[in-house]
Order: C-alpha cells, then structure tokens, then sequence
C-alpha cells in the first residue's frame, strides 16, 4: 500500500541533506514532518505498518531480503513541536538490507523543537543491517533551541551483524544518545559515531552493550570535535559475558573553549573475554597547520580541511 506524499519545501531541503533525497525514494519509505507521516511506501519484501496505538511503526524485513533499502526520515520544520515515535525492526534471517533514518530540524522562531525516535532492531539469524543516521539542525539559532534524542536498542541473534554509521556535524543544542545491544553466538556490532558541537551544544554518548554468545564481537569508534564553548561526553561499557572480543575507542579534537570527558568502561565476565579500549583528547597539532598553510590555506581554512579529514 502507498500514501500520497504531500510534505512542505523546508521538509525536501532537509531529506536532501539527511538522507539524500533526490526528488523521491527508491524502495521502502516513512516520512514524517511535525509529528505526523505524509507519505508512506512498502516494497515486495519491506512492509510498514502503523503500531495499533499510533505511537510509531513496525518494519517488517522478510527472510533473505537482498540489497533493500528502507527510509524512515523524520523532520520538525518550526519550533514548538515534540515529536516522540517508537520505530521497530524484525528482519528477516539471511536479509541484507540497508536502513536509512535521517532527522533534520529547521527553527527561525523562539521555542523549543525536539524530536526523540527510540528504535528497536530484532536481527533474524545470519541476517546483516546497515544503519545509517544524520541529524541535522538549520535555521536562525536566535531564541531557537533544538533538540534531538535518540535511542537504539538491539538484539543481534546467532551469526548476524549490525553497523551503525551515526553523523551529527552541527546546528543541534542539545542531543543524547543512548544505545544498547545484546549479542549472541557469532553476531557483530560495529559503530562508527560522528559529532561536532559549537557555540554552548551540548551533546552526550551513551553506549552499554552485552556479549551473551560465543565468538560474538563489537567494536565502537566515535570521532568528535568540540568547538566553541561546547560540551561533549562519552560514555561506553563494554560487558563480555563469553568468549568474545570486544573495542571502544574514543577520538576527540579541541577547538577554542570546547570541552569533552570520555567515559569508557569494561567489564569482563569470562576467562577468554578480550576487551580493548582507547580514549585520546587533544587540540590540532601545530605543524598540521603550518603544512597545510604552506600549501597556500589560512589558518582558518587549514583547520576545517583537519577536522572535515578527521569526520570522514
């Protein structure tokens, strides 16, 4: 079943940036503008449907499911509206899929916009998600506040596999960011997290995930950059309860007054857990610059060429 997609011009130039929107989506779709879907589109092997208590979604990934994509963007286009949605996935086992959930919130009046989507992911044996995730903030910042919370919860079944590429590269007051996992026997997690903050953001990490299965592995990486007077954290735990392997690590580049704590922690409940993790803050090195301005940059633009190289 299909729904008329019939959404404003601020929400296509936000879908452009978050999930690149080319004038329509190709496969599987939920768009929501303001708290409410204005378009929806399920494909031969993707089914979406309503919760019956209209809190949010259900995706429905059918076994061996080959090289779908599915988008659920979500975009807030003026203030004073909080948008709360429950999304759930069932993939299918043997599905190799790709999820793409974009939030973008555009403000150029006074008040508060927020948005909070709280997905869960029920990965099928063998099966293997890409998930994809930009937030994004826009508009005049004068009296405005935006904000953004996601949650991610996951459990990953035997052999089967999550990546999550996760981008927030400015214009968000305020987000937190909450994710946990359970891995059983074999099943991986790889998370790669993308932030930069500026003027007084704040923004927060939160990750706790359990190893319950044997050879089960997880490797987290976050890269971030503080400018302004801004204010990051970062906080991990990494819990092997089998034989597994399990790293954290956690990058993060000073500018001006920016200000992060990195919080990583490791709790081992196994003789053959093999758990890693690694924390490193600092400033941009000075002969960075002095290489780059050589080359004929300014100051200025030596450094957004380090930090756009360090985001990727």
């Amino acid at each position: 079943m299909s729904v008329e997609v019939t959404m404003n011009e601020v929400t296509k130039e936000l879908l452009k940036e978050v999930s690149d929107y080319k004038g329509e989506f190709k496969g599987a779709f939920n768009i929501r503008e303001d708290g409410q879907c204005v378009g929806r589109q399920n494909s031969e092997n993707i089914k979406i449907e309503s919760k019956e208590d209209g809190s949010g979604i259900e995706v429905h990934i059918a076994p061996d499911t080959q090289g779908e994509r599915v988008y659920i963007p979500a975009c807030i286009t003026r203030s004073k509206v909080s948008d709360l949605v429950y999304n759930d996935f069932f993939v299918g086992d043997g599905a190799d899929v790709i999820i793409i959930a974009g939030c973008g919130i555009h403000t150029d009046n006074e008040g508060e916009a927020k948005h909070n989507g709280i997905h869960r992911f029920f990965l099928g044996k063998g099966s293997h998600v890409l998930y994809q995730e930009k937030h994004l903030g826009k508009g005049r910042r004068l009296d405005a506040f935006r904000r953004i919370d996601p949650v991610t919860d996951a459990v990953l079944s035997e052999d089967s596999c999550l990546e999550m590429d996760t981008v927030q590269l400015g214009g968000v007051d305020s987000t937190v960011r909450k994710t946990t996992a359970k891995l059983e026997k074999g099943a991986r997690l790889l998370v790669r997290e993308r932030i930069m903050t500026d003027g007084e953001d704040r923004a927060e990490t939160d990750f706790y995930v359990e190893m319950n299965g044997e050879d089960s592995a997880v490797d987290l990486v976050s890269r971030s950059v503080a400018k302004g007077d801004s204010y990051q954290e970062f906080k991990s735990v990494i819990v092997g309860n089998e034989k597994c392997k399990g790293h954290s690590e956690c990058d993060a580049i000073l500018v001006g007054n920016g200000r992060v704590k990195a919080l990583p922690a490791l709790e081992a409940a196994n003789l053959d857990a093999e758990l890693v993790h690694e924390a490193a803050i600092g400033k941009i090195a000075g002969e960075q610059i002095i290489k780059l301005k050589t080359l004929g940059l300014t100051e200025e633009e030596a450094e957004e060429k380090i930090i756009s190289g360090f985001l990727k």
